[in-house]
């Protein structure tokens, strides 16, 4: 069984910091590429970063470039996304996604052709 699971979201003010963490049961994240999206109320779906597991290289939205961090830690099977400066408009369900393909080609499809899905957590940036 392949699950995905997202913590770490909550309410945060603007300029503020929150760490979502990606857990994986019944596989190793470190054979799959990792990337994070986004639905904010009322909008589509959208990409936020993705960790390539054959090299290592990251991807961004130039929404968030220079404030979120995409990370892995292999001794936990766990990827995180560090959220600094956090706006309003960062304000969305934040999911994990996982792409055996390696190389980020899901997180770059148009309707983000990724294999597994976490179920979500909810990220809210208010004063």
């Amino acid at each position: 069984q392949v699950v995905l699971e997202e913590s770490g979201g909550g309410l945060a003010q603007p300029g503020g910091s929150l760490r979502l963490s990606c857990t994986a049961s019944g596989f190793t994240l470190d054979y799959w590429a990792i990337g994070w999206f986004r639905q904010a109320p009322g909008k589509e779906r959208e990409g936020v970063s993705c960790i390539r597991s054959n090299d290592g290289s990251t991807y961004y939205a130039d929404s968030v470039k220079g404030r979120f961090t995409i990370s892995r830690d292999s001794a936990k099977n766990m990827v995180y996304l560090q959220m600094n400066s956090l706006k309003p408009e960062d304000t969305a369900v934040y999911y994990c996604a996982a792409d055996a393909f390696q190389s980020c080609s899901g997180y770059m499809s148009s309707q983000f052709d990724m294999d597994y899905w976490g179920k979500g957590t909810l990220v809210t940036v208010s004063s």
